[in-house]
């Protein structure tokens, strides 16, 4: 690059050189003694001007490309004339909030799970969880993030840390450390935990409460992803997930034929997503298929109670814009055997009688499930919003599940959401939820009013 960019140099020089003289020369002939070829030399003259501002221009061209190694002439001349492609920078977004939930529950749930409303938490008898009313506050919500940004010769590697203080599993009911987000991805590749293509977390409607609409996908997996089509009007996505579900011994729960059975993962989920993006708002349809096995510990030739069964799910999600205030959420999903990955459902796999068979008496099934979504986001002005909507997730029981087991569940809210300056939001919210076990007849209501004080913080650096 070096040898070119110094030729050209000379050239530029010679070229000067001789316009100089030209031009001296020409200026010192007396008007009458000009000849009568002046004309050609002054076209020339125009002629050897324009090539210098072409060699200048080659010359910036290549000083350019010398300041920015890995950048070449093509690249620069591609830009707008007068513009210099923008430079690619390195970037640190450091963001999250504090927010305060308290309100009041007139009935009651499981208490380790006292600041939500989840159907499936809701009291499966009379009495289970009272006595009714209390009063709940919390800061669970709390959350802190990282995500990072660098420009590379591969495409853009970006990564994104996230928790926050809600506690679950063991940790149920307690202010605590919760991973939401480990994940990295680099072009069309990506890994660590973050949401299963599966799931749209655009559903989730604009509410305080925490846990959101039980009949949603709504599940962040340890995975590795492919995303071979991503622009503004079209996104693809294939996963291999860890795989995992849970799964209900029913009626014979206490049996100690059914104490050695043992779940059994020999194979990742599979899933998939395709958004189409257009001005009125956006369609996506997701799909997942697993295998969910459980082998007997225990068996003997004359009681063998091992088996599979496979999963599946078709999920289908829209943002749609009604105006510029107004956007409808939507979903509805149907699958067997996803329960694993819905916000709000019990177990997997149920048992069935198989009383025919004296090797296998009974057998593990997968579930079928199906969750609708419907929620209207409105904001009244720059202040003001509202978000009303309700979800549905209703399971098809398998017929050895006890009486008591969760068929379906109920979720609705309303709210009123205020923002005084931007980063703050205070908000009231009303939320109903409903229970419906599956052959007892017993159905319970939840109702509650809760007010939360949201406060961002987001600061991004760049280098």
């Amino acid at each position: 690059m070096k040898p070119k960019y110094e030729n050209r140099l000379a050239q530029g020089a010679c070229v000067a050189m001789l316009i100089l003289l030209s031009a001296i020369w020409v200026q010192a002939q007396p008007q009458d003694s000009q000849p009568p070829d002046l004309q050609q030399l002054k076209t020339k003259l125009q002629q050897l001007d324009q090539e210098v501002q072409e060699l200048k221009g080659q010359i910036n061209a290549v000083e350019q490309g010398q300041k920015s190694p890995g950048a070449s002439p093509t690249t620069t001349s591609a830009a707008p004339s007068g513009e210099q492609p923008a430079e690619q920078k390195s970037n640190i977004d450091l963001y999250g909030f504090i927010m305060l939930d308290t309100g009041y529950d007139f009935k009651t749930n499981d208490p380790d799970w006292f600041d939500v409303i989840r159907p499936t938490k809701l009291p499966s008898f009379n009495g289970e969880f009272a006595p009714d009313g209390k009063v709940y506050y919390g800061v669970r919500q709390t959350r802190f993030g990282v995500k990072t940004s660098t420009p590379t010769g591969l495409g853009e590697l970006r990564t994104q840390f996230e928790f926050e203080l809600f506690g679950t599993g063991v940790d149920a009911g307690q202010t605590t450390f919760r991973l939401r987000h480990a994940y990295g991805e680099l072009g069309q590749f990506g890994g660590g935990q973050t949401w299963s293509p599966f799931m749209d977390i655009d559903v989730f409607p604009n509410s305080v409460e925490y846990w959101g609409p039980n009949g949603m996908v709504f599940f962040r997996n340890l995975q590795f992803r492919w995303m071979p089509i991503r622009n503004h009007r079209t996104q693809l996505t294939f996963a291999i997930e860890r795989p995992g579900a849970s799964a209900d011994g029913g009626v014979y729960a206490d049996r100690i034929e059914i104490q050695g059975i043992k779940p059994k993962f020999d194979m990742p989920d599979f899933s998939w997503s395709a958004r189409f993006i257009r001005p009125w708002g956006y369609v996506q349809f997701a799909g997942i298929f697993r295998k969910i096995s459980w082998v007997d510990l225990n068996k003997t030739p004359t009681l063998d109670l091992s088996g599979d069964a496979f999963g599946w799910g078709l999920n289908l999600t829209s943002n749609l814009k009604f105006g510029k205030k107004d956007t409808g959420r939507f979903e509805i999903v149907y699958g067997d055997a996803i329960q694993n990955y819905m916000n709000d459902a019990p177990v997997d796999i149920g048992v069935k009688n198989n009383l025919s068979n004296p090797v296998t008496p009974i057998k593990g099934v997968a579930l079928p499930a199906l969750g609708v979504v419907a929620f209207l986001d409105h904001n009244w002005n720059d202040s003001f919003s509202t978000s009303i909507g309700y979800s549905m997730l209703n399971i098809e029981n398998s017929d050895a599940q006890k009486p008591s087991d969760f068929h379906q569940g109920h979720y609705a809210l309303t709210n009123l959401l205020y923002h005084p300056v931007p980063r703050v939001t205070i908000g009231s919210e009303f939320q109903f939820g409903r229970r419906v076990n599956f052959s007892d007849g017993f159905n319970v209501n939840d109702y509650r009013i809760q007010f939360s004080f949201k406060y961002d913080w987001r600061k991004v650096f760049e280098f």
